[in-house]
């Protein structure tokens, strides 16, 4: 049997994990002591994490529903971000 978030856990690491690995490139990064090819390889890789987080935080801002208090009731509506910042 396949599971089906499978494919996506192995083609991008968990937010969290990509998160801490970015951190810690931009720690080494900071640090001065790498090489100019081992900068430009952090910095490649720090870029990619750094479009995986945006593209995960674009997801779940999709998904987020706020509480709305109607009527005495509390329903959903979909979360709309402020397009004015």
């Amino acid at each position: 049997m396949s599971e089906p978030s499978s494919s996506t856990a192995s083609e991008e690491p968990a937010f969290e994990t990509a998160l801490k690995r970015l951190e810690t490139l931009v720690e080494e990064m900071e640090a001065g002591d790498l090489s100019l090819d081992k900068m430009i390889t952090h910095f490649e890789e720090g870029s990619k994490l750094v479009d995986a987080c945006g593209k995960r935080l674009n997801e779940v801002e999709q998904r987020i529903e706020k509480l709305v208090k109607k009527d005495g009731e509390i329903t959903t509506e979909p979360f709309e971000p402020n397009e004015s910042s």
